[in-house]
Parts: C-alpha cells; sequence; structure tokens
C-alpha cells in the first residue's frame, strides 16, 4: 500500500500501465520503461495491463478517478505516447492533486490525451474502463 493511503480510506485514483506487445517494449525506443515504471509507482496505486489495443499510442497510461469521482461522472482519461520523462512527472504531479474529476487535467497533458476506440464489452480483460 503506498504510503500516506491508510486502510479503509477512500480509494484514491489509480494509473494504469499498459505494458504488452508494443508498450514498454523495445518497439518504442529512447525510453527508460522500466524507469516510469518506477516513477509512478512510487507512492501512486499503480497497476500494469495486458495490451489496451491502442499500440499507435505506445506507451499508454491510463489514469483512472477514484470511486467518488467517478460517482460524481469522472472518467477515466487515457494518456498516449507518453515516451518522455517530464511527461511522466506531470502525470505523478496530476495524479498526487488528485487526477480525473478532483483536479484540472494540466494543459500540457492535454497533448497526449485521447479517445481510445470502443470496444465490445468483454473484449479485453485488461480495460480500464
Amino acid at each position: 500500500m503506498p504510503e500516506g493511503q491508510r486502510s479503509g480510506a477512500p480509494a484514491p485514483c489509480r494509473v494504469v500501465v499498459c505494458r504488452d506487445c508494443c508498450c514498454g517494449s523495445a518497439k518504442v525506443t529512447g525510453v527508460d520503461h522500466a524507469a516510469q515504471v518506477a516513477a509512478l509507482s512510487k507512492d501512486l496505486p499503480v497497476r500494469i495491463s495486458e495490451c489496451l489495443d491502442v499500440c499507435d499510442q505506445a506507451n499508454v497510461v491510463v489514469v483512472q478517478p477514484s470511486a467518488a469521482e467517478r460517482a460524481a461522472g469522472a472518467r477515466p482519461v487515457w494518456l498516449g505516447l507518453v515516451n518522455d520523462p517530464a511527461a511522466t512527472g506531470d502525470i505523478v504531479a496530476w495524479v498526487r492533486a488528485g487526477g480525473p474529476g478532483a483536479a484540472p487535467l494540466p494543459e500540457i497533458l492535454d497533448l497526449y490525451a485521447f479517445t481510445p476506440p470502443r470496444r465490445v464489452r468483454g473484449a479485453s480483460s485488461a480495460d480500464p474502463r
């Protein structure tokens, strides 16, 4: 459990990192993939996912809102082409500020945001929506 998160406390927003066929692989060059996951995982709840079927956006990070923010209407934010340590740092800062629904998406991260294609329900067990 990340430091500062107490058992029984409301779940904070979570980060899903795609690591499968393209994301996190040698296909995306010039990125220290392990360092990216380490930076995100330092004190944030992170889940590593199988392929999210948006390989053209590798590396993909999905920020899921907290349960309370989701109930209030916030939706996951999909970020693609997250291949720069500064972008990873911007994601960490936004999640620490509360993430979707709790804190506005920083303008710089708007450059990475994309809408994933719709899927047939149950098509992927890794679907973070």
